[in-house]
């Protein structure tokens, strides 16, 4: 059956970041996700995920920066999405993934996410994928010595023009490249579906590879719950459910999604009808 993460970036709006954990576990959810927990101590966290019994499956390294302040700069301010990809950011990217690292070892998660980044003005995809693969081999290798996975995510450059990584295939050839058991695609549906389409079909392409770490969901296009919009979710979670048990795969589905009400008192746990029949 299905394991549902709740993204707590996205979800609960309405509430303080430490408060939407307390709301995932009324609503059911047994892990929680979100995009970096930089801004709180370790301890603020772990305490949270203790009292409701939550797992933390996952959560971004840093978008750039080193410290909690030159992080937040990074994200809300220069709209860095990441290091990954960028020539001359290789300190940075690799201190960012030490802080990650400290964190997950302290949250207990398996697996972190080192975002891509975005290809830099004059330069192509193709003159910085050394870079990319470079330090993801690095990532993985420090990663591996915590058993933490490392996971890529392919974009849609329609949310986030210029981002490197676009594509389910490209992401499996670095995984090639790259050479490392730890590292791993992160397959959000709801970028799959506005880059390539065809996703009951590439759920059963790659999800028995076993070098697919995590799945997320959303509506397309307009990003809010799954069961609004173009993609049949009920189904594919039944094609989720299918191949995992013919292969094994046992990963959590992160809700990667804004609720349609927004930031209305109640409205994430309003628009929880999709996930009604998997508590």
């Amino acid at each position: 059956m299905p394991k549902f993460a709740a993204n707590l970036s996205m979800m609960y709006p309405e509430l303080p970041f430490l408060d939407r954990f307390d709301a995932a576990a009324k609503d059911g959810f047994r892990a929680v996700e979100y995009l970096f927990p930089y801004a709180f101590a370790p301890a603020e966290i772990v305490a949270r995920l203790q009292a409701n019994g939550l797992q933390q499956v996952l959560f971004n390294s840093p978008p750039g920066g080193t410290d909690a302040a030159s992080i937040a700069r990074a994200w809300d301010q220069a709209g860095d999405k990441g290091t990954a990809c960028q020539p001359g950011r290789e300190a940075e990217f690799r201190a960012g993934v030490a802080l990650a690292l400290d964190y997950a070892q302290a949250l207990g998660c398996p697996r972190i996410h080192a975002m891509a980044g975005l290809i830099p003005p004059g330069l192509t995809r193709e003159a910085v994928q050394a870079t990319y693969v470079d330090n993801l081999r690095w990532a993985a290798v420090e990663a591996a010595k915590q058993g933490v996975d490392v996971l890529i995510e392919p974009i849609n450059t329609r949310d986030i023009p210029r981002f490197f990584l676009n594509r389910q295939d490209h992401a499996h050839e670095i995984l090639a490249e790259v050479g490392a058991p730890n590292l791993k695609v992160q397959m959000d549906l709801y970028h799959c579906q506005i880059v390539e389409g065809d996703v009951a079909m590439k759920l059963r392409q790659y999800l028995p590879t076993g070098r697919v770490g995590h799945l997320q969901i959303a509506g397309v296009p307009e990003r809010h719950e799954p069961d609004i919009g173009e993609l049949n979710y009920g189904y594919l979670f039944g094609v989720i459910d299918e191949v995992a048990q013919q292969c094994g795969w046992d990963g959590w589905i992160g809700g990667e999604y804004r609720p349609r009400l927004g930031a209305q008192p109640g409205g994430t746990r309003s628009g929880l009808g999709w996930f009604a029949p998997w508590r």
